[in-house]
């Protein structure tokens, strides 16, 4: 049996040379366009990519990679980026101008605003960079407190006032709005350094509490209290200005200016960060003990200096606040800043307060029972229902004064070469006969450190420091310094 023939017939063959050949052109000519690049795919995109490698090497492997896209560098926060807005009133106005002097300084712009016209102060008494407002009338708003005063809503209206009343471009490079009382004193750079922390175009509602807890649980512990300062990033100022007159009417019940900002942040969704650095002051008398212990954070505010006593004995008010900035100008990031140092040999414990008081003590004191703020002071509010209860550590201050460490406060100050030496006199008890005042030999002790420079980012540290040996009974020389790694702040360690 013959093999059966499994090709393909000639004729067959002949028939479908001509239809493939018309499949192909018609397949040339009609074909899709390719996608265009919005519309391919990741893979699509990856395979050419690929592809491009592996079919086109580069002309050259010496050629530098792509530079990277700059990213936005922000200058840093300057008093050019920061407007104030002042409470004040006619009948204040002139007690406050001295104090304002002493503080505020161009570049940066305050606008102090007035229950009334005041008569135009002469050009040369107002700080550069204040101008005087007159705020709007506000009689409208409900005040239904029965202990407060009606001109908080006036001054809670201060912000949007404030805002809508800058004319065009005025508000291109505002970063900041702080809000504060005319009796308030802030110390520029260590503002800066706080607000720097932060960055100005988010939402952020800074401020810290009253000193006093009663004063918080009437009020609020959430609050910033206006007089120790509340700064407000300019985004959140803006959407504040927009909105407050529509919280001052709903809250005609709270006590305070205050009260009423934080109330409307609350709404917009925003609470206060709290940074111990700014001060309300909600305290009488002598607020040493506060001002010996100050936190490691940078000094920001003082208020309510008018109601308590000037702040360096043997003298007013107004020559104090002079002396105080004196050396808050000369180092303002160390003032108030506590450092302690013991001296073994001798069996003394030496507490510094940069640029105001000192203390020796006979013995070791520990750290900690120097850190807890003395309590030289009274209540801001008076009375048998008043509770002493305060937001920070307190220590007993003896009555008697034989019985208290020895005391100085700031007599002069010099600066040269970097380093920065201050001098502080001794204090003398009153009440104490002669035979029993500790130390009363001791009558004069220097202090010499270098320019405290704070860094944004940077963890803050006590600075230690040295007793420098002495032939002479009368004074102690103490150098301040950084402290070693792993040294520690003791009498016996």
């Amino acid at each position: 049996m013959s093999t059966p023939y499994h090709g393909i017939p000639l004729r067959a063959l002949l028939l479908a040379v001509p239809l493939i050949s018309i499949f192909i052109v018609f397949h040339l000519l009609y074909r899709p366009a390719p996608l265009p690049s919005t519309f391919r795919t990741y893979a699509d995109g990856a395979a050419s990519h690929r592809a491009e490698e592996l079919s086109c090497p580069p002309l050259s492997s010496n050629l530098p990679p792509p530079a990277p896209k700059p990213e936005e560098t922000l200058e840093p926060t300057s008093l050019r980026h920061v407007v104030f807005g002042i409470a004040s009133s006619r009948r204040t106005l002139p007690l406050r101008l001295p104090l304002l002097r002493l503080w505020l300084r161009a570049p940066a712009r305050a606008f102090l605003f007035l229950d009334a016209p005041a008569p135009a102060p002469d050009a040369r008494d107002l700080p550069p960079g204040l101008a005087l407002r007159v705020s709007a009338d506000a009689s409208r708003f409900p005040y239904t407190h029965p202990r407060g005063l009606s001109s908080a809503v006036r001054v809670a209206r201060i912000a949007g006032e404030l805002v809508s009343g800058l004319k065009q471009g005025e508000g291109e490079d505002v970063r900041w709005l702080v809000l504060a009382d005319d009796d308030t004193a802030f110390v520029l750079p260590n503002l800066l350094h706080t607000l720097r922390r932060y960055d100005h175009r988010e939402h952020w509602y800074l401020g810290a509490r009253s000193e006093s807890a009663a004063q918080n649980a009437w009020h609020a512990f959430a609050m910033a209290y206006g007089g120790g300062g509340i700064a407000v990033s300019w985004p959140l100022a803006r959407r504040l200005a927009r909105v407050v007159d529509s919280c001052v009417l709903r809250y005609p019940h709270l006590y305070g200016s205050d009260a009423r900002i934080y109330a409307c942040l609350a709404e917009l969704g925003v609470e206060l960060t709290h940074e111990p650095g700014f001060h309300q002051i909600d305290l009488h008398g002598d607020i040493s003990g506060l001002l010996r212990a100050h936190p490691l954070s940078p000094l920001v505010s003082l208020h309510h200096l008018d109601h308590v006593y000037p702040l360096y004995p043997g003298m007013d008010r107004a020559r104090a606040m002079r002396h105080f900035f004196r050396a808050a100008d000369a180092d303002p990031a160390r003032i108030l800043q506590q450092t302690v140092c013991y001296d073994r040999k001798e069996s003394l414990t030496v507490s510094v307060s940069w640029g105001y008081s000192v203390q020796v003590f006979k013995g070791n004191v520990l750290l900690p029972d120097l850190l807890a703020v003395q309590k030289t002071f009274v209540p801001w509010k008076r009375g048998r229902n008043v509770t002493d209860v305060y937001m920070f550590n307190t220590k007993h201050y003896p009555r008697d004064e034989c019985k208290r460490g020895a005391l100085f406060f700031l007599k002069g100050i010099t600066s040269r070469e970097g380093k920065t030496e201050t001098t502080y006199n001794r204090q003398p008890p009153r009440k104490c006969p002669p035979d029993l005042i500790p130390l009363k030999s001791l009558r004069l002790i220097k202090v010499t450190s270098e320019r405290l420079q704070l860094a944004p980012g940077k963890a803050l540290r006590r600075h230690c420091c040295d007793i420098v040996p002495s032939s002479s009974d009368a004074n102690i020389d103490i150098n301040v310094r950084k402290c070693r790694d792993d040294e520690l702040i003791a009498m016996h360690s």
